[in-house]
């Protein structure tokens, strides 16, 4: 396989994975913590081994390698997270919200992204025709389903929105691209695999995207931790930046 674009690569490294996740999980051999620990190994090891085939002098950063210096000095650099939502995919029944994200950053600015969501079949990268979504007079916040943000209860309540739960950070930013949420924001334990490509596509969609001061999302620095981060329709920006910079 020969994919020249960064675009189609992204998309088709993060379906590669997605299959991979989805076989694994279907075969039904593994439970728990031993299917969450090898869906991170086997997607890692599909998306890194069509990365450094097709672009094999780009940096790499990803949640399930260990960190490797020279990407720092490197214009392109790949951000992956093989399975984004561990937990999630690890459940048993049928939960869906665990994604796979693939990001190609240019000078730490994500470029060509892509967001799988392999339990309900789809991908959105950042060239996806998405629908149109109508927009809402009292907004949808979606919450981490396991640590609920007291900042972003507090932005909830100000907002008087309705809060909703998902798990992995890629499937709540893909939930307001669908239009099933309007506004995620987060505060504390993400890393830039965590948001990168989400990041990517949201900001390719029209979204807003950054961190909660407003600054942009820049990746492949030095640590990697990216505490901080809210992805939103651009409608409500400027209520949720007042909910922000309201008194506690």
């Amino acid at each position: 396989m020969s994919v020249r674009d960064d675009d189609a690569l992204a998309i088709a490294a993060a379906e590669r994975a997605a299959q991979v996740l989805r076989t694994l999980r279907d075969e039904g051999r593994l439970h728990g913590a031993a299917l969450g620990a090898a869906g991170d190994r086997l997607a890692n090891d599909a998306i890194v081994g069509l990365l450094r085939v097709e672009r094999p002098d780009d940096g790499l950063l990803s949640e399930e390698l260990a960190p490797d210096a020279s990407r720092l000095d490197r214009r392109r650099v790949w951000v992956v997270d093989p399975l984004d939502g561990t937990r999630e995919y690890s459940e048993a029944g049928a939960r869906t919200d665990w994604a796979v994200h693939v990001a190609l950053c240019i000078h730490g600015v994500p470029s060509a992204c892509a967001v799988a969501l392999p339990a309900l079949r789809l991908v959105f990268g950042s060239r996806t025709p998405v629908p149109a979504v109508a927009a809402r007079s009292r907004p949808r916040l979606v919450l981490s389903r396991t640590r609920e943000p007291a900042l972003a209860l507090a932005v909830a309540a100000r907002l008087g929105a309705e809060r909703i739960t998902m798990g992995s950070a890629g499937a709540k930013a893909m939930a307001v691209l669908r239009g099933e949420a309007d506004i995620y924001l987060h505060a504390g334990g993400l890393n830039e695999w965590d948001s990168c490509a989400p990041v990517g596509v949201a900001l390719a969609h029209g979204l807003h995207a950054s961190r909660l001061d407003g600054t942009p999302c820049l990746y492949n620095q030095p640590d990697p931790s990216m505490p901080d981060l809210l992805i939103c329709r651009p409608e409500w920006l400027a209520p949720v930046q007042e909910a922000l910079s309201a008194p506690a």
